[in-house]
């Protein structure tokens, strides 16, 4: 995927899928340890992901103003000592209840589908011995395999 520079691919795949559903959680997430502007956002959640998630400005700003809009985040316009002014995001009393929410629904949810793909964890209703009963749905292919 082209993401706008020249001769240097995107990553694709499942780790950018999951970005788009938890792009507003990573930013309230990154903006509790302080303001920062936009590129500042991107760089540290690219870092803190050692680079698995990347985000693009097409990707990050409309994020941005979403959560501005819904009063998530403020932003002002500051200009630092040794540079151009630039827009500062900060969260909101109102953002970090929203962020303690989402994270404590991120964490269900991660455990939720880690039970699922731990291929050795009993199911609730299953033994817990490692026994698992079949569905009665599947039967046994002829030479012993599940269809």
């Amino acid at each position: 995927m082209y993401n706008g520079r020249m001769n240097t691919p995107t990553p694709t795949g499942p780790a950018q899928d999951y970005l788009k559903g938890g792009l507003a959680l990573l930013i309230l997430a990154t903006l509790r340890d302080g303001p920062a502007h936009g590129y500042a956002l991107a760089r540290t959640i690219e870092r803190r992901t050692e680079n698995a998630l990347q985000l693009r400005e097409g990707t990050l700003y409309p994020a941005l103003h979403t959560l501005e809009r819904d009063d998530l985040v403020v932003s002002a316009w500051e200009t630092p000592t040794s540079g151009r002014e630039r827009k500062v995001y900060r969260l909101t009393p109102a953002g970090e209840k929203k962020l303690d929410e989402w994270s404590q629904g991120w964490h269900q949810f991660v455990a939720a589908v880690g039970r699922v793909l731990a291929p050795d964890s009993p199911n609730e209703g299953e033994p817990s011995d490692g026994n698992r009963t079949r569905s009665p749905h599947l039967r046994p292919a002829p030479g012993g395999s599940l269809s």
